[in-house]
């Protein structure tokens, strides 16, 4: 009996298992073919078509190759038109199929959506109908799990704490300790003057350096020299994460213990435990000055003004939904974006004057009338600066940080006409809105920063053309920051020195979870010589000197 009873349940444990294999099967079949096959046909009856569906891969390897093709080469002639190598998939198939197709990034399909006016659909009057994209696993661990991917009643609240931060009044503050960096760099660069009165920066780098010092006095204010380290630890995990997006992405290879991830993993750990640290810190100090002074109000005390006073005050309120992990999470977003975006913004836009010298002499003009030759200018006179704003812009267009956005679409949804079935994937290609010529003219692919006199809005022929920090409620809660930052180094670095183009530059813009040089930024930089009558320079310039 106890035999036949073993009998029993062995072959019950291989009808559970043949059976649990089938369903496996079953379900892979669904997923890597029945439903691709049926969303590729939904889209094909609403007149959508795009590259065909391969089993599994989707179209990876036809968007490796391409990307592998156009990134092989710097380009020719220092060309603004960048859309062919930096989107090379999206540059390829808009010819075929059209500016709206489908494209499989292995068995997910995404809709490429340009229209400026679905685009505002999607971020704006049909907002609540999409939602964010989950970040890449190797992006997550760096950025955290801050306002970047938070969603829902947790992402609102958490933005109505942190947005103080980035109030104008509350970073113009931050001008004196900003300028105080970029002096000491650009004396650094001075030390370095050769016999022949030039020096040669990469660029890149400085200003990686420069935007994390400013990075970390707006995250952490009195408690500097902490953020500071723990960044430093942060920027070696950005590191390793670039190395791996170098390579080909294996499903499940960030869990395997391999040297990479290890140190990975130690890294983040560390990064966690020293944030735990700093803040249980900060919230003694928060005690022991409300202790000295009851009288005054949390919110007059220097700490609630950066962002780590406000996560804990926000703490401490009686709602209580703010707790030292979700601190932690922000902090990083708050690094991993703000330095990335800020330094890259800082790299494109002395590119740009590097290569279009006429516009260094028209901002620097407008500089001198406004602030004089060497005094730091100040919060009123950044304001004032209005063609240093238009270069920034145009840098912006140009040279976007985030060349694409994706959008999940939560429901089923119509968006001009289209019907979109629920969780369909949406790509933006921001970089393809920008350089659209039907909607920036015929010279939408040149350094043209006179399009930006009127203001944004006047730019281009759609008010929604101009999108590099996205639209809508998840605009990015600090283009403020970036946008100050870089305009004050600009204004500073224009009143000490002219600038061009160093011989061994390589004009080779290329994707790396954001928008940057693939050779670096080699730039030549001469001290500039107030006592010469720079309103001599013509300020059209001759254009067949741009590039040297």
């Amino acid at each position: 009996m106890a035999h036949e009873e073993l009998m029993i349940l062995s072959w019950l444990k291989l009808v559970f298992i043949a059976f649990s294999a089938i369903v496996f099967v079953l379900n892979m079949v669904v997923l890597l073919w029945w439903r691709p096959r049926k969303i590729e046909n939904h889209f094909s009856r609403q007149g959508i078509r795009g590259p065909p569906y391969r089993f599994f891969i989707g179209n990876v390897k036809e968007l490796v190759a391409m990307m592998l093709t156009a990134s092989s080469q710097p380009m020719p002639n220092f060309s603004h038109n960048i859309l062919p190598r930096v989107l090379s998939f999206y540059h390829h198939w808009k010819k075929i199929y059209g500016a709206t197709f489908l494209v499989w990034f292995g068995p997910t399909g995404r809709l490429t959506v340009s229209d400026p006016d679905l685009i505002r659909e999607i971020f704006t009057s049909k907002s609540d109908s999409y939602e964010k994209y989950e970040a890449h696993p190797l992006i997550k661990q760096l950025e955290g799990d801050g306002l970047l991917s938070l969603k829902g009643e947790k992402w609102a609240h958490h933005r109505r704490i942190i947005t103080p931060t980035f109030h104008m009044e509350n970073l113009k503050a931050l001008i004196p300790v900003m300028a105080k960096s970029v002096v000491e760099m650009l004396d650094s660069w001075s030390a370095k003057l050769s016999d022949s009165g030039e020096v040669e920066i990469e660029v890149s780098e400085c200003f990686q350096t420069l935007t994390e010092e400013v990075i970390t006095r707006a995250a952490f204010g009195s408690s500097y020299e902490d953020g500071k380290a723990i960044f430093r630890l942060q920027t070696q995990q950005m590191v390793l994460a670039s190395d791996a997006f170098q390579k080909v992405f294996v499903p499940g290879y960030r869990f395997l213990p391999t040297q990479r991830n290890i140190k990975s993993w130690k890294l983040d750990k560390e990064v966690r435990r020293s944030l735990v640290k700093l803040i249980e810190r900060r919230k003694e100090e928060i005690v022991e000055k409300e202790h000295k002074d009851q009288k005054q109000e949390m919110k007059n005390n220097s700490y609630a003004k950066d962002l780590l006073g406000l996560m804990i005050e926000g703490s401490r309120s009686s709602s209580n939904m703010i707790t030292a992990q979700d601190i932690v999470e922000e902090c990083k977003s708050f690094f991993f974006a703000g330095k990335q975006t800020t330094s890259n913004l800082l790299t494109w836009t002395t590119v740009l004057l590097a290569m279009h010298p006429q516009w260094q002499v028209r901002a620097r003009d407008e500089l001198l009338r406004v602030c004089g030759a060497r005094d730091i200018p100040t919060k009123d006179d950044v304001v004032k600066l209005k063609t240093l704003s238009m270069v920034l812009n145009e840098s912006l267009r140009l040279y976007p940080p985030t060349v694409a956005t994706i959008r999940r679409a939560k429901t089923d949804v119509e968006l001009g006409g289209y019907k979109i079935p629920r969780e369909t994937e949406l790509l933006i290609p921001i970089l393809a809105v920008h350089h659209d010529l039907a909607t920036w003219g015929n010279d939408a692919n040149e350094f043209n920063p006179a399009r930006f006199a009127d203001g944004v809005a006047r730019a281009a022929k759609h008010p929604v053309a101009f999108i590099p920090f996205g639209l809508g409620v998840r605009t990015c809660i600090g283009q403020n920051l970036a946008v100050l930052h870089a305009k004050l180094a600009l204004a500073i670095i224009l009143q000490r020195f002219r600038f061009r183009l160093a011989p061994t530059y390589q004009h080779a813009p290329t994707v790396l979870m954001l928008l940057y040089p693939q050779h670096g930024a080699p730039i030549i930089f001469q001290p500039l010589d107030h006592d010469d009558d720079v309103a001599n320079v013509d300020p059209t310039g001759p254009k067949e000197d741009q590039g040297q």
